[in-house]
């Protein structure tokens, strides 16, 4: 069951009971944190038509990296790596986060799509982040990239992804997707609720 939401221009879908899954696999209370961190920084924030969601509660194997489009409600979900230094003994699952530099840790929160570039990974999109607990995501290089280390064959063979350095790793066929639908000026929430 679901009813829709208006939040400040944007439309969303709510679900009715508070732990229930949707059947777009968004975790309500994330989804639900998520959209108030877009109302707090909206006046960041250019594009409110698509945002990203990560949810660092499930396991590394499991697509985790929702895009959310806000006016219809229709998510994409794909893989997504997370930090070394959130998962130092590599269970494939989030154990913590953290904005400390040298850290390699992913951070929570709400973070700023900004410019895309190329780097060691190729082609890559700079994050800003919006609040105490990702402030850091410039000066640490948290962008969002592929690796070698993200890839369907790897959840295949070893039930888990690899570990970035806290960095939003997509694998390579999945990145024109997110830099496109992301692109500068949008939302990225990331939590484990």
């Amino acid at each position: 069951m679901h009813r829709r939401l208006f939040l400040g221009g944007l439309i969303g879908l709510a679900a009715v009971p508070a732990r229930a899954a949707l059947p777009d696999g968004v975790n309500p209370p994330l989804r639900a944190r998520a959209l108030a961190a877009l109302q707090k920084h909206r006046r960041h924030v250019a594009h409110a038509d698509v945002m990203g969601i990560v949810d660092y509660a499930r396991a590394s194997r499991e697509p985790r990296f929702h895009l959310l489009d806000l006016e219809s409600g229709a998510v994409t979900t794909l893989l997504v790596a997370h930090g070394k230094g959130s998962d130092p003994a590599h269970t494939g699952w989030l154990a913590r986060f953290s904005n400390n530099e040298g850290s390699n840790a992913s951070s929570s929160g709400a973070f700023l799509t900004a410019e895309a570039y190329v780097g060691a990974h190729g082609r890559s999109m700079r994050l800003e982040g919006l609040e105490p607990c990702n402030d850091a995501a410039r000066p640490r290089a948290i962008v969002v990239h592929s690796a070698s280390y993200v890839t369907r064959a790897m959840v295949r063979d070893t039930g888990k992804l690899g570990r970035s350095l806290g960095c939003f790793t997509v694998t390579a066929e999945d990145l024109p997707q997110v830099m496109t639908r992301l692109g500068a000026g949008r939302l990225l929430y990331s939590d484990k609720v």
